[in-house]
């Protein structure tokens, strides 16, 4: 659990014309009035500390009056466009509270906070520079997962919505001691089928800071989910295991608890089960997918050393010899993701004989 998976930082990678043509077909590319580097002109900052009074990495940032205007009219046309259809009927009800920035990690993306004055509601939008592999995750998420995402990209910005939710460091530390066995089961079970779909599709650094805890209430009982918030490692590491939230430290509760609680039959059915899932919509959005699966066999979102220790690995994993002839991320993925179809196709064409 100690060993460390990850000691790079990764580079960005352009939004090719092909890629953002697909975005453009799929109203992913929209213009928007502000650039992520406008954001960076703040001339001062403050740091944010959460309710125990801890550094959370992000710093409010100050803008001078003669830019703060056009910075928050430009912020709110940007939510309008997210969230409804761009209109300025709503500008005059919205209000920027604030604007953070965070010092960690590679992104170091911007966050809004955007209030509705007539109710005091209120959300977040993230601004961040726009990276092909980090679209490339969010497409796959919108896909592939059993969650939809909303995002915007135009030129070199990238616009996200915020995903709601229980920060998974947070939830191990204060929430789940506090669950029941029911509920430690069935976190349990949700951790092993968050793996199997982060494996598969290739999403990495799933560290618990990169996900969500979801309660929903049901009539006798909560119901969790787990799910991605940072999609910043989409087919870009070497190491299987950056694949894997199970070989994070940050994880080793989670594994601890899945241990406790699952025998080794129910953890293949879940993971059988997720796969099963993940087959269904890709069948189920083949078009998309396969226009998806086009650009990013032409796009490059790696290096080549990354590529040869990743195909090498999953040969040894899975002994398909299709990974072994693999060129590049696309084409490790797109072999991962066809043969997870086909044996789901194999089991079904045999249960109809």
């Amino acid at each position: 659990m100690q060993e460390k998976l990850m000691s790079k930082k990764k580079p960005s990678f352009p939004v090719n014309d092909r890629f953002h043509k697909y975005l453009a077909k799929y109203n992913r590319n929209t213009k928007i009035p502000v650039f992520y580097d406008d954001l960076l002109r703040f001339s001062g900052s403050i740091v944010v500390y959460d309710q125990h009074d801890e550094d959370t990495f992000w710093v409010r940032c100050y803008y001078p009056d003669y830019e703060r205007d056009d910075i928050d009219n430009s912020l709110k046309q940007v939510y309008t466009i997210l969230h409804s259809d761009g209109s300025d009927d709503s500008l005059e009800f919205l209000n920027v509270d604030a604007i953070d920035y965070c010092t960690f990690g590679n992104s170091k993306p911007f966050r809004v906070k955007i209030r509705n004055i007539l109710n005091d509601s209120f959300t977040y939008f993230y601004v961040k520079k726009a990276d092909a592999s980090r679209i490339y995750g969010l497409e796959f998420e919108h896909i592939l997962s059993p969650h939809r995402i909303n995002f915007l990209v135009y030129r070199d910005t990238l616009i996200e919505e915020h995903i709601a939710g229980i920060p998974g460091d947070v939830f191990i530390e204060d929430e789940l001691p506090m669950c029941d066995d029911r509920a430690k089961t069935q976190i349990a079970k949700q951790f092993v089928k968050f793996n199997e779909r982060c494996t598969i599709r290739l999403l990495g650094d799933m560290r618990s800071y990169n996900y969500v805890i979801i309660p929903t209430h049901d009539f006798d009982h909560v119901e969790y989910q787990i799910r991605a918030i940072d999609f910043d490692q989409q087919c870009f590491e070497g190491s299987l295991k950056v694949y894997r939230p199970q070989f994070f430290k940050e994880n080793l509760k989670m594994v601890q608890l899945v241990q406790e609680k699952l025998q080794e039959s129910s953890i293949e059915q879940y993971r059988r089960e997720e796969r099963s899932l993940l087959a269904k919509r890709i069948i189920n959005a083949q078009s998309r997918y396969k226009e998806l699966m086009r650009c990013i066999l032409n796009d490059q979102i790696s290096n080549e050393s990354n590529v040869k220790q990743l195909r090498k690995e999953l040969y040894d994993f899975s002994s398909d010899m299709k990974f072994k002839r693999a060129r590049s991320m696309g084409q490790i993925i797109r072999t991962a993701l066809d043969f997870v179809k086909r044996n789901y196709e194999d089991v079904n064409m045999k249960r109809l004989i």
